[in-house]
């Protein structure tokens, strides 16, 4: 049976200084290179719709390619400054109208909470981007190991769903912000467990289900406070993407996993309390503080105290919870992932609607898209 010691590097989920002590030691690196330990199966087994829901799935994503060059309004222009004013104006003010007497923070002016806010713009887009490879590489991997047709047709329309977004969030970080972060420590160990296990459904399960999960959901809170009209349009369209992605890990998995055995179904309830953990604790920002020369722990510790994080924090697994559920994961082991996620205060979200069933819904409105370079129409999600 694996501790938490086994699972995340320490015993406590919320120690602190285990979290901040991972840290990145290859900044400046250009490439990093992971070892890919799958087989590629081919198939000789070419009946197309096999499995009716892949089938659809795939169909539907013939039909809703979108041009990240011609479908976006690249010409909106962006002022970082007054993005975050506005968005501050929303949220209470600068500081969230915290108490921070007695903190480094205490005696910013508004010049310091401004920079804050772009460089946490700056911050937030570019784990974005990254997250957005590691998805392109999964879902390559995902052509090359998953034994079923259907399921490799979908798969490589995603690829170029993943090349699409990648484009667009190194787009607008390039021309609309003002500087990249490297990728987040926690967010790069995660993915290279997931790109280096063998297991063709682990590639599904860490990407399509906990990481694809958490970005629609942090993409869907973005986008409904966000003032900026370019990158809300932008989300939009990667939404209408990652649900079609996230319903696809349900579908492929649902049926393959009433098939496993329970240590086998505790092995993949491991590594989604893994991937749940070092998803979370990415968002703690911890880049952002040392560039900005503020103590890390410290600000790290007030962040993880602002009233709004709690909601933020949890609304992250609010796909994530619901999924595991219709895949069996929550009670399989005497309910062992259920309490995991009671502990880190996610499991409201178990009834929640899953992607398989509502992912419809993310879709664009017919007219949105068509490649023509005119402004889409951009409705709210439900």
């Amino acid at each position: 049976m694996a501790t938490n010691q086994d699972m995340i590097g320490r015993n406590e989920i919320d120690d602190l200084e285990a979290i901040l002590s991972i840290t990145n030691t290859d900044v400046d690196a250009v490439a990093h290179a992971v070892a890919d330990n799958a087989d590629a199966i081919f198939t000789w087994d070419y009946e197309k719709g096999a499995r009716p829901k892949l089938n659809r799935l795939y169909e539907k994503a013939k039909t809703s390619m979108w041009n990240g060059e011609t479908d976006l309004p690249w010409d909106t222009p962006v002022d970082q400054e007054a993005v975050v004013l506005a968005n501050a104006a929303n949220a209470g003010g600068l500081n969230g109208g915290m108490d921070l007497t007695g903190t480094p923070f205490a005696k910013w002016t508004d010049k310091e909470w401004i920079r804050l806010g772009i460089e946490s713009q700056n911050w937030t887009l570019s784990q974005f981007m990254h997250g957005e490879q590691g998805a392109l590489l999964c879902t390559a991997k995902i052509v090359e190991s998953v034994p079923w047709i259907d399921a490799k047709y979908y798969a490589a329309t995603q690829v170029m769903d993943e090349a699409r977004h990648v484009e667009v969030f190194a787009k607008y970080l390039d021309t609309k912000l003002s500087g990249h972060y490297p990728i987040n420590a926690h967010l790069r160990l995660l993915l290279d467990d997931i790109i280096s296990d063998s297991r063709w459904d682990m590639t599904y399960l860490g990407m399509q289900i906990m990481v694809e999960g958490l970005a629609l959901a942090a993409f869907g809170f973005i986008h409904q406070l966000t003032t900026e009209p370019l990158l809300k349009q932008l989300l939009r369209y990667v939404m209408s993407d990652e649900a079609r992605h996230v319903a696809f890990g349900v579908l492929s998995l649902q049926d393959y996993y009433t098939e496993l055995s329970a240590a086998e179904l505790r092995e993949r309830q491991e590594f989604a309390f893994e991937a749940a953990v070092r998803m979370r604790d990415r968002f703690l920002q911890q880049e952002v503080w040392d560039r900005l020369g503020v103590p890390v722990k410290e600000a790290v510790r007030l962040a993880m105290e602002a009233p709004e994080r709690a909601g933020f924090q949890s609304m992250l697994f609010s796909k994530i919870v619901p999924n595991c559920k219709k895949l069996g994961l929550l009670d399989a082991a005497d309910g062992w992932l259920r309490q995991k996620f009671t502990e880190l205060g996610v499991i409201a979200f178990e009834d929640w609607a899953d992607t398989g069933e509502e992912y419809d819904m993310f879709q664009l409105a017919r007219g949105e898209t068509g490649g023509d370079g005119d402004q889409a129409r951009v409705p709210q999600p439900a």
